[in-house]
């Protein structure tokens, strides 16, 4: 990972940033960590890259002891943009052992130089992530040369205004590194237990075993696991960043399928290795909570995710099956392979009895029909709050994680009621099915708490690089949630 640092010396650097608006002329004020026949050299470049339609975002000039790269915003750009051009500068500047960037106001924007040097910090930090712990062998060209960006300024920059964002960052990493792990590698129990060793933040964790689950009454999260030779857990994790209250501000849930074969009702082989990321919901939310110890947010937060691996034997769940829940409600499992609600149904009732937090927000790869819908471009919200969506949306584009919302309405709920139970985890037939997915898990919630589904499938790995996402897991969710407890912190 490249190493972010502030206000070094920047004369060895061999690769030397600097940054101007589309707009406006560049004049040696904006290039101050260069010298004068450099910055001449820079500017007949320019003339002769540059067209009447198209001012190029990154340009680059390759002398001999050092590369000069300009780069280019415009007046209109916003800290999702900022971000996503630091990943694309890192992009430019990764064979290079050192950069150094000089930051600086922009003109006509309200960036000034500690927020441009953060955005851009923040888009390299995301944009440097590689999972290749497993490989033992690497052509030279696959190992990035760049070890350190130093931002630097006319005046010195205030490098403890980045702690959130670098806070964030590594948040993002951790939801990614377990969301990459091979199925074999975070079982529920290891995974249970690396989140547990998150309390060096100061978190409270608590994990209950298949035993503790079984007695509490934790049937339908059961069900999922009782086909798998590894057992289950749920992880509890308490964040009380408000000591003066003894409320729980939100509840945040997710889904933690370490493995998903589909139970009975097996999927086909094809594909089925990216199965182990089923649990990119749950790494959401430890990842979500690990940041918001690390920067001190003024809230009480819990979060719980269940752990379960979902695998077709001799001892597992049978389609048709009932089961009843932690909530009391009967429950005709008609599709193995709809596990995921199961197991946060229980969840989201476990969260309500024990904290009754005054919202939740449950985060999961629930289904393959969102991806139908949405495509790899957003991901699905569904709620029974119009304050609680809106919140969700501003904080989604603020982010640079966008969320759709989708209607909730009598229409579908009367499609999951089950003629001998009183509900089945699936319709009949597969029109809606990630909207009476949402319908299953609302009717685990009680009336008058305001809750939001968020159904991730397909933003959950990227299998074409882009700017902030190298190939694998995403972590997508974790700066989504993150800008909504800083939002709501300010309410």
């Amino acid at each position: 990972m490249t190493e972010i640092t502030f206000n070094q010396p920047y004369d060895t650097a061999e690769a030397k940033v600097i940054i101007a608006t589309k707009e406006e002329e560049l004049t040696y004020g904006a290039a101050q960590i260069i010298d004068r026949s450099a910055f001449n050299r820079l500017k007949a470049l320019i003339e002769r890259e540059d067209t009447a339609e198209n001012k190029k975002e990154i340009l680059v000039l390759d002398m001999v002891k050092e590369a000069i790269v300009l780069l280019r915003v415009k007046n209109t750009i916003d800290t999702p943009d900022l971000e996503d051009l630091g990943g694309k500068l890192y992009g430019r500047i990764k064979n290079y052992k050192s950069a150094a960037v000089f930051a600086r106001k922009l003109p006509k924007t309200d960036f000034t130089a500690e927020k441009v040097a953060e955005s851009l910090a923040f888009g390299i930090e995301l944009a440097s992530y590689s999972f290749d712990k497993y490989r033992t062998k690497k052509k030279p060209s696959e190992f990035p040369k760049l070890e350190t960006v130093n931002f630097v300024a006319k005046d010195k920059l205030d490098k403890k205004a980045y702690e959130d964002k670098a806070a964030l960052a590594n948040a993002v990493r951790y939801a990614r590194d377990l969301t990459n792990e091979p199925a074999n590698e975070l079982t529920p129990e290891i995974y249970a237990a690396d989140i547990k060793r998150l309390e060096h933040l100061g978190l409270k964790v608590t994990l209950l075993n298949q035993n503790e689950l079984k007695k509490k009454g934790f049937n339908m999260l059961l069900s999922v696991s009782q086909g798998s030779a590894n057992p289950p857990y749920v992880c509890v994790i308490e964040h009380r960043g408000n000591k003066k209250s003894k409320n729980w501000d939100i509840a945040l849930v997710g889904k933690g399928v370490t493995f998903d074969a589909g139970g009975i009702s097996l999927k086909p082989a094809a594909g089925m290795w990216d199965m182990k990321q089923d649990m990119a919901g749950s790494a959401v939310v430890a990842a979500s909570l690990k940041a918001a110890a690390q920067q001190k947010l003024n809230l009480n937060v819990v979060g719980i995710v269940g752990l379960v691996e979902n695998m077709p034997s001799g001892t597992a769940t049978r389609p048709g099956d009932i089961v009843t829940s932690l909530s009391g409600q009967t429950v005709e499992i008609l599709n193995t392979d709809a596990e995921g609600r199961l197991v946060l149904g229980d969840c989201l009732t476990y969260v309500q009895q024990q904290y009754n937090p005054e919202r939740i927000i449950d985060i999961a790869t629930l289904t393959g029909a969102i991806i139908i819908a949405l495509g790899n471009e957003m991901a699905g919200m569904f709620t029974n709050d119009d304050c609680l969506a809106e919140l969700l949306s501003i904080s989604g584009e603020q982010a640079g994680e966008e969320l759709w919302r989708f209607p909730l309405n009598d229409n579908y709920r009367k499609m999951i009621k089950s003629d001998i139970a009183d509900i089945k985890n699936i319709s009949n037939g597969r029109a809606a099915g990630s909207i009476t997915a949402a319908c299953f898990l609302e009717s685990f919630v009680n009336k008058g708490t305001p809750w939001a589904h968020l159904d991730i499938a397909g933003m959950d790995k990227v299998e074409k690089a882009k700017s902030l996402y190298p190939l694998g897991a995403s972590g997508f969710g974790v700066r989504l949630l993150n800008q909504f407890l800083k939002n709501l912190e300010k309410k």
